[in-house]
């Protein structure tokens, strides 16, 4: 055989290896994160007739593709969300490399490359769990709990995937010691990434190596006489891509029980792919009725981002508070844009169950210290819960006294439970009023301008016949003298001037 024969059937050769090459099956990329856990993307791909097509499961995130070009040789697939609810799209690069699909993808346009390296998985590894029924709706029963917000810590906003439990251990010491505790906050609570990538043999929740054992870190924060919070999804995963409880709500109850946990936060995040908006009130019933049967007060705390009016029904499914929002930032312009457009949901808070427009920002470095006053102020009037998200650790003087202000807080714990309503606003200029037990009010003149100003207070829209017999203001710590009608006082840029008026 001549050399140019052999060089011409070589060709044809990797020329048919080529065309027949095929990208389908199932792939997983595995990143692991250091925590005995890893983050599992799996590519679930059919190629046929120039096309590829199937389903991408990324963390909580679930995708069908809908564009594709190329083939094994190199190829582009573009996916959707399939909640049929959030526009987001992915696209991924690829190609067939022996035995593994190399992959690069970009969080945005303008962002660099992230590669990834996808290997063959098993047939029917990482698909997304199949919905369960759900039980016809019914009152769960009031479990007694958050008479008042509830006050705390919780992990996310500054340690996020961060948090241990030498962390957890350390807020609970600073809390304990610093006058946090003293002033009211009692809640230590863990957000996400916390779990395990599984469950035992027997179906039990497992914890990850950040939290070698958290029956002991649980007695550890009640010894310090606070008591300790957790977080689960009603999704087959959490945000972050951790285990959910779905289809172990009561079993992950009795665990939590049996830890010791005195507050479970329940992120809607997966469950997105399973259940509609419509059917929340059925899934979050479920871990509702579950917790009253776990055998140990639990607080229920609903997070759904304020989807579907939670504030409607979050009461009657067991929770003692629902998210209203989305996520807050540490800006002005995230904390602001929640907080003071919480006045419509006022008449659904009550002793034993609150709006949360989400957790507190201050002393995470954001904001000055006028505005995250105001931050502190807005939640106050509002009745919201009162959970720091900041390093309680190595927080500064001025932090320490915003967050332990017990005049403020006060506001916030009133046994009444009335939510404070914008009761006039100019401009830039808004006045809060808030009803409390024994016939005294609180008042807060807010302005959210760029310049000083002088706001008036007239007494009247503040809910009173009358000026007042006495007035404190709860930021200077001091009595005001007050007469007449109306009541000004010049506000700082961003800051609030907070007062406590008896009839």
């Amino acid at each position: 055989m001549t050399y140019s024969r052999v060089f011409a059937l070589t060709i044809l050769f990797l020329a048919l290896q080529t065309s027949t090459a095929d990208v389908s099956g199932n792939w997983i990329a595995r990143i692991p994160r250091g925590d005995g856990t890893s983050r599992d993307t799996y590519f679930n791909l059919k190629q046929e007739a120039g096309r590829i097509t199937g389903t991408i499961r990324t963390t909580q995130f679930l995708y069908k593709i809908v564009e594709s070009t190329g083939g094994a040789e190199g190829f582009t697939i573009v996916a959707s969300m399939m909640d049929g609810q959030n526009p987001r799209r992915v696209t991924y690069e690829g190609k067939l490399a022996g035995d593994e699909l190399r992959l690069g993808t970009r969080a945005r346009p303008e962002a660099p490359l992230t590669e990834l390296v996808a290997r063959r998985a098993p047939a029917g590894e990482g698909a997304y769990p199949t919905r369960l029924p759900l039980p016809a709706l019914h009152k769960v029963a009031d479990n007694g709990l958050a008479r008042t917000p509830p006050m705390g810590w919780n992990s996310w906003n500054k340690f996020a995937g961060r948090v241990d439990d030498a962390a957890v251990r350390g807020i609970a010491d600073a809390m304990a010691a610093n006058g946090m505790k003293d002033a009211g906050y009692v809640y230590v609570n863990i957000d996400d990434t916390w779990e395990g990538q599984s469950r035992d043999a027997n179906g039990n929740m497992t914890t990850n190596s950040k939290f070698p054992d958290m029956k002991a870190l649980a007695d550890y924060v009640h010894s310090k006489g606070l008591k300790i919070g957790i977080y689960s999804s009603p999704g087959p995963n959490t945000c972050a891509g951790y285990e959910g409880s779905h289809g172990h709500e009561a079993q992950d109850a009795k665990t939590y029980a049996a830890w010791g946990i005195d507050y479970l936060k329940y992120d809607w995040c997966g469950a997105r792919n399973l259940y509609t908006d419509d059917e929340m009130p059925a899934v979050y019933q479920k871990m509702g009725d579950a917790l009253l049967e776990a055998g140990r007060p639990i607080l229920y705390s609903l997070c759904q981002y304020g989807r579907n009016d939670v504030w409607k029904w979050g009461a009657d499914v067991g929770g003692n508070a629902w998210r209203t929002t989305g996520d807050i930032r540490d800006t002005w312009d995230s904390m602001t844009r929640i907080g003071f457009s919480q006045d419509p949901l006022a008449p659904w808070a009550k002793p034993g169950h609150w709006n949360d427009p989400d957790m507190l920002e201050i002393g995470n470095g954001g904001m000055s210290d006028d505005e995250y006053r105001t931050h502190m102020s807005l939640w106050s009037m509002l009745a919201a819960p009162l959970l720091a998200g900041n390093d309680l650790r190595s927080m500064s003087g001025p932090t320490l006294a915003i967050l332990t202000n017990r005049e403020v807080i006060a506001i916030d714990q009133d046994r009444d439970g009335v939510q404070g309503r914008r009761v006039a606003k100019s401009g830039d200029h808004e006045v809060w009023a808030r009803p409390l037990a024994g016939g005294a009010h609180a008042v807060a003149l807010f302005n959210r301008g760029a310049a000083a100003a002088p706001i008036t207070l007239t007494w009247a829209d503040a809910g009173l016949k009358s000026a007042p017999a006495k007035a404190r203001d709860l930021w200077a710590h001091a009595d005001v003298a007050v007469n007449g009608p109306t009541y000004t006082a010049t506000v700082p840029s961003h800051g609030v001037v907070m007062l406590r008026v008896a009839p």
